[in-house]
């Protein structure tokens, strides 16, 4: 009589974390949760997925929110085998470091980009943990860039090009991916394995209603932002209304401006924050994601609505 493998014995459980912590050798499946860093990552002592808050009443669709993550992971969303451009999208959702928005700012992003043959990749980075001192962002750049890297590294598996490697922040992920596309000439974390030999430098940018970018008393960029020539071409959404104030965007595409970086800024009158690409009422802010499409299609990484018909 035919004896099944061992793994097919382990507890439900069991084989929940050997999905988690076991790295495929090809191919990874919707919903998903691939861990990016082999053992701890820097500076932590837990290795936690993190928990969702309870949905807020007041939000029709509802939203996710994961928080207490201490375990960066990544999920991988891919177009069909025969509509694929060869691009990928590396997304940070919002939440100020608190949490993670996975849904609204995240996966719901991730199929717009596969409608357009691009492949969405949600980046869940570590939280603030209470622990930290004020820079928020030093673990979720760790993150970010550990991303970045890993990708260029799975490129095969993906089925993606290892140059066409995109970044895309929300809120406070999209502060998080402005330090991304500044500061990859500065390694965020000692290198550990073959993954951190790879470049860590986003091929482009898109910074949808970034959150911070700016000194509160200035408005001026913050000190850990330099933008030079060497800053990937961006494209940036924001709304004249946004609490988070649009001067974020703006001053960063003055500076991607005055270094003669491509970019590409779209300032929405109404439509407040936080939308993902949802609709806002009395808004056409929703609309940002076609110009997205059409800008990344201009770089030939994406399939525009032309392109399709």
């Amino acid at each position: 009589m035919e004896t099944k493998p061992t793994f097919y014995r382990l507890p439900l459980i069991c084989l929940a974390i050997l999905t988690l912590v076991t790295m495929p050798q090809s191919g990874w499946t919707q919903d998903q949760l691939i861990r990016i860093w082999d053992g701890l990552a820097p500076g932590e002592s837990s290795q936690s997925t993190g928990v969702a808050l309870p949905r807020r009443a007041n939000e029709n669709p509802p939203a996710t929110r994961i928080k207490d993550i201490t375990l960066a992971t990544v999920e991988v969303f891919q177009p069909t085998s025969e509509h694929r451009t060869g691009a990928a999208v590396i997304i940070c959702p919002g939440g100020g470091f608190n949490y993670c928005v996975v849904d609204k700012e995240g996966s719901e992003i991730a199929q717009r980009l596969n409608a357009a043959g691009v492949t969405g990749i949600v980046l869940r980075y570590r939280t603030k943990t209470g622990s930290e001192d004020t820079t928020l962002w030093k673990r979720p750049l760790q993150d970010a860039q550990r991303a970045i890297r890993w990708t260029r590294h799975h490129a095969e598996e993906l089925q993606i090009n290892p140059k066409q490697i995109g970044i895309m922040g929300l809120s406070a992920g999209g502060q998080l991916a402005a330090l991304s596309l500044t500061r990859f000439d500065q390694p965020s974390y000692p290198a550990r394995d073959a993954i951190d030999a790879h470049s860590c430098r986003p091929d482009f940018g898109m910074l949808i209603y970034p959150w911070r970018l700016v000194e509160q008393n200035s408005n001026q960029l913050i000190s850990a932002l330099t933008i030079n020539e060497e800053t990937p071409p961006t494209f940036l959404v924001h709304t004249h209304d946004d609490s988070s104030t649009s001067l974020s965007s703006v001053a960063f595409y003055t500076k991607l401006k005055t270094h003669k970086v491509s970019a590409e800024l779209h300032l929405y009158e109404t439509g407040g924050h936080g939308y993902g690409l949802r609709p806002v009422a009395n808004s056409i802010i929703h609309t940002w994601g076609d110009r997205a499409i059409d800008w990344l299609g201009r770089r030939k990484l994406a399939f525009t609505a032309q392109d399709l018909e």
